[in-house]
């Protein structure tokens, strides 16, 4: 596994661009994946991670770990986040209707949402609720065919701190979701821990919760 040791707090951190492969042992000579991990250092991390100008970077960690609010707060460029849609869907829809009844539509919005980000071939952050391995499956398959590279960005928040954010932003899943999210969150961080990302990833940077706030930017570079 690469690994990054030290940054300056004011630096901003350039992702270097790799051949993305269906999996890791496709070929001898493809780099092995970069596990770039930012936690634990009090917040003396990157200020920015600036990506190739047609790279695609999926943020994923646990509902309520601040996957959101990252990335209104800090992305330059194309994002596409469900949130957004269910909140425009939210302003249209009556105050009695329950979400329930009209989440498909917005999980069908959101998806057309992402193609049609995709078939512009810029530079594009996803957010990913981790459990849609389909969606990075996709994502892998659209940067093989930009020639471009895939990258992960992964939150990790303990269970409490996202439970607790939920609460503050007055929606949350349901337990059994919730089990379903932290399992596949869990085996993430565990993969890339050891330098093993999803097939098509070519590199993942670990975020906690002060390397998360310390960040400003999140670009495209060229």
């Amino acid at each position: 596994m690469n690994r990054t040791t030290a940054y300056a707090t004011t630096s901003g951190l350039a992702l270097p661009k790799q051949p993305v492969t269906p999996a890791p042992q496709a070929c001898a000579g493809v780099p092995a994946p970069v596990v770039r991990d930012l936690r634990d250092r009090s917040g003396h991390s990157p200020h920015a991670l600036l990506f190739g100008p047609r790279d695609l970077v999926v943020v994923t960690g646990l509902p309520g770990s601040g996957k959101s609010t990252l990335m209104e707060r800090t992305v330059r460029g194309r994002r596409i986040d469900s949130q957004d849609t269910r909140d425009r869907f939210d302003r249209r829809m009556p105050r009695f209707l329950p979400y329930a009844l009209y989440r498909p539509l917005v999980r069908l919005a959101h998806y057309a949402g992402l193609r049609r980000a995709l078939r512009s071939g810029e530079g594009v952050v996803v957010h990913d609720c981790g459990t849609q391995a389909w969606v990075r499956a996709w994502l892998a398959r659209e940067a093989r065919r930009r020639g471009t590279t895939l990258h992960l960005l992964l939150l990790d928040v303990g269970a409490e701190t996202a439970l607790a954010g939920q609460r503050e932003r007055g929606r949350g899943v349901s337990r059994y979701a919730f089990r379903r999210h932290r399992a596949a969150t869990a085996r993430l961080l565990r993969s890339a821990a050891k330098g093993e990302l999803p097939a098509g990833c070519a590199s993942a940077i670990l975020l906690d919760r002060a390397a998360a706030d310390t960040l400003r930017r999140i670009a495209f570079t060229g």
